[in-house]
């Protein structure tokens, strides 16, 4: 069986006296790709934020490669191995795209690397998302696949041990889906831990090995996508029945 990466257990987390998250618990394992699903207001972005760092767990515990998260800023976790992407990208407007990646590349780069190996690096990766020929472009120019991309593309240039992807496809045609999909797998098999939070049930299904469902802050499924969409406490989640 492989190794736990990240171990989140009976995590809770109030704002004032209203429960987001409520003893949530899950286990993702070394190389998988995780699906975590839900309705609009259901947790998924309050607990990825917790993983993320943005913000801190009232209770329980997040064990990240063995070692706990407690009161770790964002940018510590990030030097850790955790990166993430946003719901809507964020990228710097006044710089040019392999600009936008050469900095969280220096961010983890050690202090000997040249300026030159950190453009190649940058290069190497957007050849990854197939936008090499947009590397000196604006990004005020992107269009909302090259955006999605650039965000994914940000992400990795940390070198993430754990890639929380959240919802890179909102918003995308059902080929420019299928695309950050195939993006996705390859950094997988390339040995990257995956997290998916994802409206797009078809992409989520597709691409996960194992699923969690979270209902009101708490998580009221959990297993392979198969058995997931015919869940019954899953069904009335998402319709109401």
């Amino acid at each position: 069986m492989s190794e736990v990466l990240l171990n989140i257990e009976n995590v809770t987390k109030t704002f004032g006296g209203f429960t987001a998250l409520s003893k949530v618990s899950a286990a993702v394992k070394k190389g998988e790709r995780f699906g975590l699903i839900g309705p609009n207001g259901s947790g998924k972005t309050t607990l990825i934020n917790c993983i993320s760092g943005m913000l801190q767990n009232n209770g329980g515990s997040i064990i990240f490669d063995g070692k706990d998260l407690k009161g770790l800023q964002p940018h510590q976790r990030t030097k850790r191995g955790i990166a993430r992407t946003f719901q809507i990208p964020r990228p710097f407007h006044s710089m040019t795209v392999i600009q936008n990646l050469q900095i969280p590349l220096e961010f983890v780069s050690s202090s000997g690397t040249s300026q030159k190996n950190i453009s190649e690096e940058a290069m190497s990766i957007l050849e990854v998302m197939s936008m090499e020929d947009k590397a000196h472009h604006e990004t005020s120019g992107l269009t909302q696949i090259e955006l999605r991309k650039l965000e994914l593309a940000r992400a990795i240039a940390v070198k993430p041990k754990l890639l929380v992807s959240d919802e890179a496809m909102a918003g995308l045609t059902g080929n420019e889906v299928d695309e950050v999909l195939e993006i996705l797998v390859k950094l997988n098999e390339d040995g990257m831990t995956i997290i998916m939070i994802e409206h797009i049930m078809r992409a989520v299904m597709q691409f996960s090995h194992r699923i969690i469902c979270l209902d009101a802050g708490q998580k009221i499924a959990d297993g392979l996508p198969e058995v997931i969409v015919k869940d019954p406490a899953v069904e009335r989640a998402y319709l109401g029945v």
